[in-house]
């Protein structure tokens, strides 16, 4: 991933910092498949599904398990 790839907060602007793999079981197609975590200067937690990065991030809804 070069620079240019590094995502900006959605909320305060900020480069975000990738922060690791979560399994998840996706609610659409019932595939179990990996989220990954994005995290800014400012605790913003965000993830994304890694097959689907098209989709954008998402508001992580249990940023406390991931800080």
């Amino acid at each position: 991933m070069s620079p240019d790839d590094v995502p900006a907060c959605p909320t305060c602007g900020l480069p975000m910092e990738a922060g690791g793999l979560v399994l998840s079981r996706r609610v659409d197609d019932g595939q179990r498949v990996c989220r990954l975590l994005w995290r800014c200067g400012r605790r913003h937690v965000r993830w994304g599904w890694v097959d689907r990065p098209e989709e954008g991030l998402e508001v992580c809804p249990v940023p406390e398990l991931f800080r």
